[in-house]
């Protein structure tokens, strides 16, 4: 878990793509490395509020409504789950999904089973 942990902040912290602020589906880390090499890099996310959170839910169990002020990312590292929010969208989440989170939107997550997320603000 500690390294999952240390790559994600790595790669956030140190790379050199960037994928657009407006993705609006489910993404997962294997979409973003393309290129046939052993080590890449690519930008997903600039911190605002330089935290890295690690979320666990409980199968069956909801992270209640609430909104971030800033822009946010949730990895979902194991397990399984739902984003949802104010504006309709419900995405399913499973290991190495992300969802980029818009500030000031209502927002929650259910998890299936067991899971474990990264929040990255």
């Amino acid at each position: 878990m500690k390294k999952i942990i240390l790559f994600v902040t790595a790669l956030t912290l140190f790379s050199c793509k960037s994928v657009p602020l407006e993705v609006v589906k489910t993404m997962n880390l294997k979409e973003l490395h393309t290129e046939q090499k052993d080590v890449q890099t690519a930008l997903l996310f600039t911190p605002f509020e330089n935290k890295v959170v690690s979320l666990q839910i409980a199968k069956g169990k909801q992270l209640a409504e609430h909104v971030t002020k800033v822009p946010a990312l949730l990895v979902c590292v194991s397990g399984s789950g739902n984003y949802g929010d104010e504006r309709g969208r419900k995405l399913s989440l499973k290991s190495g999904d992300y969802v980029k989170i818009e500030p000031n939107i209502k927002h929650w997550v259910d998890a299936y089973e067991d899971s474990n997320f990264l929040l990255i603000k």
